[in-house]
Protein backbone atom coordinates (compact mmCIF):
# COMPACT_ATOMS: atom_id res chain seq x y z
CA UNK A 1 0.00 0.00 0.00
CA UNK A 2 1.59 3.46 -0.94
CA UNK A 3 1.46 5.61 2.18
CA UNK A 4 0.31 8.79 -0.40
CA UNK A 5 -2.41 6.94 -0.99
CA UNK A 6 -4.92 9.86 -1.72
CA UNK A 7 -8.57 9.62 0.38
CA UNK A 8 -11.44 9.12 -1.91
CA UNK A 9 -14.80 7.23 -1.96
CA UNK A 10 -12.94 4.03 -3.49
CA UNK A 11 -12.72 1.31 -1.17
CA UNK A 12 -9.34 1.32 0.16
CA UNK A 13 -9.59 -2.47 0.84
CA UNK A 14 -9.77 -3.40 -2.74
CA UNK A 15 -8.10 -0.91 -4.74
CA UNK A 16 -4.99 -1.30 -6.30
CA UNK A 17 -2.24 0.35 -6.46
CA UNK A 18 -0.12 0.45 -9.96
CA UNK A 19 1.69 3.03 -10.70
CA UNK A 20 3.28 5.91 -7.89
CA UNK A 21 5.05 8.12 -9.95
CA UNK A 22 6.88 11.63 -9.12
CA UNK A 23 8.18 13.11 -12.10
CA UNK A 24 10.06 16.89 -12.19
CA UNK A 25 8.44 19.67 -13.37
CA UNK A 26 9.78 19.85 -16.99
CA UNK A 27 7.77 19.38 -20.04
CA UNK A 28 10.00 16.72 -21.63
CA UNK A 29 8.91 14.32 -18.30
CA UNK A 30 5.21 14.55 -19.59
CA UNK A 31 5.60 11.87 -22.03
CA UNK A 32 7.87 9.23 -20.62
CA UNK A 33 5.62 9.58 -17.43
CA UNK A 34 2.36 9.27 -19.95
CA UNK A 35 3.79 6.10 -21.45
CA UNK A 36 4.75 4.46 -17.74
CA UNK A 37 1.27 5.48 -16.60
CA UNK A 38 -0.69 3.94 -19.58
CA UNK A 39 1.48 0.63 -19.60
CA UNK A 40 -0.17 0.40 -16.04
CA UNK A 41 -3.52 1.00 -16.99
CA UNK A 42 -3.33 -1.64 -19.84
CA UNK A 43 -2.14 -3.80 -17.30
CA UNK A 44 -4.77 -3.52 -14.66
CA UNK A 45 -7.49 -3.79 -17.08
CA UNK A 46 -9.71 -1.43 -15.16
CA UNK A 47 -10.84 0.42 -18.06
CA UNK A 48 -10.67 -1.65 -21.10
CA UNK A 49 -11.24 0.20 -24.18
CA UNK A 50 -11.32 4.08 -22.87
CA UNK A 51 -7.60 4.07 -22.78
CA UNK A 52 -7.52 6.88 -26.15
CA UNK A 53 -9.59 9.19 -23.45
CA UNK A 54 -7.53 8.74 -20.38
CA UNK A 55 -4.49 9.17 -22.48
CA UNK A 56 -5.62 12.30 -23.42
CA UNK A 57 -6.84 13.65 -20.14
CA UNK A 58 -3.54 12.74 -18.27
CA UNK A 59 -1.36 14.19 -20.93
CA UNK A 60 -3.88 17.39 -20.37
CA UNK A 61 -3.54 16.71 -16.29
CA UNK A 62 0.66 16.83 -16.42
CA UNK A 63 0.37 19.50 -18.83
CA UNK A 64 -1.10 21.98 -16.17
CA UNK A 65 0.88 20.33 -13.17
CA UNK A 66 4.54 21.50 -15.04
CA UNK A 67 3.17 25.03 -16.66
CA UNK A 68 1.17 26.10 -13.74
CA UNK A 69 1.86 24.08 -10.55
CA UNK A 70 5.82 23.56 -10.94
CA UNK A 71 5.99 26.59 -13.73
CA UNK A 72 7.94 24.57 -15.72
CA UNK A 73 10.97 24.36 -12.71
CA UNK A 74 12.68 20.79 -12.67
CA UNK A 75 13.40 21.55 -8.80
CA UNK A 76 9.50 21.17 -8.00
CA UNK A 77 7.41 17.36 -8.48
CA UNK A 78 4.59 16.51 -9.71
CA UNK A 79 2.92 13.34 -8.26
CA UNK A 80 1.10 10.52 -10.21
CA UNK A 81 -0.64 8.26 -8.13
CA UNK A 82 -3.05 5.67 -10.02
CA UNK A 83 -5.11 2.50 -8.49
CA UNK A 84 -8.04 0.41 -9.80
CA UNK A 85 -11.16 -1.09 -8.07
CA UNK A 86 -12.48 -3.23 -10.71
CA UNK A 87 -16.03 -2.71 -9.84
CA UNK A 88 -15.38 1.28 -9.80
CA UNK A 89 -13.33 1.81 -12.11
CA UNK A 90 -9.30 3.36 -12.35
CA UNK A 91 -8.78 6.13 -10.47
CA UNK A 92 -6.00 8.65 -11.29
CA UNK A 93 -4.55 11.38 -9.07
CA UNK A 94 -2.22 14.21 -10.10
CA UNK A 95 -0.92 16.70 -7.35
CA UNK A 96 1.55 19.66 -8.21
CA UNK A 97 3.42 21.91 -5.51
CA UNK A 98 1.69 25.24 -7.16
CA UNK A 99 -1.07 27.89 -5.66
CA UNK A 100 -3.58 26.09 -7.20
CA UNK A 101 -6.84 28.06 -8.56
CA UNK A 102 -10.68 27.58 -8.53
CA UNK A 103 -11.92 24.99 -11.85
CA UNK A 104 -15.63 27.44 -11.72
CA UNK A 105 -13.42 30.66 -13.12
CA UNK A 106 -12.22 28.94 -15.93
CA UNK A 107 -14.28 30.15 -18.68
CA UNK A 108 -15.49 27.64 -21.26
CA UNK A 109 -13.35 27.55 -24.42
CA UNK A 110 -16.05 27.08 -27.00
CA UNK A 111 -17.81 30.48 -26.11
CA UNK A 112 -17.37 33.76 -27.56
CA UNK A 113 -13.94 35.40 -27.84
CA UNK A 114 -12.22 31.81 -25.71
CA UNK A 115 -12.63 30.07 -28.82
CA UNK A 116 -10.15 31.69 -30.40
CA UNK A 117 -7.55 31.37 -27.41
CA UNK A 118 -4.10 29.18 -28.47
CA UNK A 119 -4.51 27.34 -24.70
CA UNK A 120 -7.21 26.71 -22.00
CA UNK A 121 -9.20 23.53 -22.91
CA UNK A 122 -7.31 21.22 -21.00
CA UNK A 123 -9.04 21.22 -18.02
CA UNK A 124 -12.42 21.61 -20.43
CA UNK A 125 -10.88 18.17 -22.29
CA UNK A 126 -10.65 16.44 -19.19
CA UNK A 127 -14.09 17.14 -17.53
CA UNK A 128 -15.59 15.88 -21.22
CA UNK A 129 -12.84 12.63 -21.22
CA UNK A 130 -13.57 11.02 -17.74
CA UNK A 131 -16.27 9.93 -16.07
CA UNK A 132 -15.68 11.96 -12.27
CA UNK A 133 -12.90 14.81 -12.10
CA UNK A 134 -12.57 16.40 -8.76
CA UNK A 135 -10.13 19.07 -7.64
CA UNK A 136 -8.65 19.13 -3.81
CA UNK A 137 -6.17 21.28 -2.04
CA UNK A 138 -6.89 24.31 -3.30
CA UNK A 139 -7.16 22.95 -7.34
CA UNK A 140 -2.99 21.65 -6.67
CA UNK A 141 -4.80 17.98 -6.78
CA UNK A 142 -6.92 16.68 -9.93
CA UNK A 143 -8.57 12.85 -9.31
CA UNK A 144 -10.31 11.28 -12.75
CA UNK A 145 -12.15 8.53 -12.67
CA UNK A 146 -12.84 6.49 -15.61
CA UNK A 147 -15.00 3.50 -15.39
Amino acid sequence: MSPRRPHCDFDALTLAAQADLTIPGHVGEIGPAVEKVMAAVQELGCAAGKEFEIEIALTEALANAVEHGCEHDPDKNVEIWVGCDHERGLLIVVRDPGPGFDPSQIPSPIEGEQVYREGGRGIYLINRLMDDVHYERGGTEIRMTKR
